[in-house]
């Protein structure tokens, strides 16, 4: 049997309200940045599942070196994407 009691399990309504508030579904899945060694544009594909911010190494795709990828979704789902050079 499923005990359906929010407050037993401090999941009050305002509480789910709180943690996965409404929107429209939608986040960013891809970006475009600029190589901050050879300044080529590189798409680069986004994943919302990993948190509100990340951080990780990528490798550009037309001169190989590895950069520093910071990215910060917001609550609409939209990406701030920085990238900077991994051996500053």
């Amino acid at each position: 049997m499923v005990d359906s009691d929010d407050d037993e399990e401090g999941w009050s309504s305002e509480r789910i309200d709180e943690e996965f508030p409404l929107g429209d579904g939608t986040a960013e899945t891809e970006a475009f940045v600029e190589c901050p060694y050879c300044g080529e544009v590189n798409e680069i594909s986004l994943d919302p599942g990993s948190g509100a911010d990340q951080e990780y190494a990528e490798d550009c795709q037309v001169c190989c070196r590895a950069w520093l990828v910071r990215v910060r979704y917001q609550r609409d789902g939209s990406a701030e994407v920085e990238v900077i050079r991994s051996d500053s």
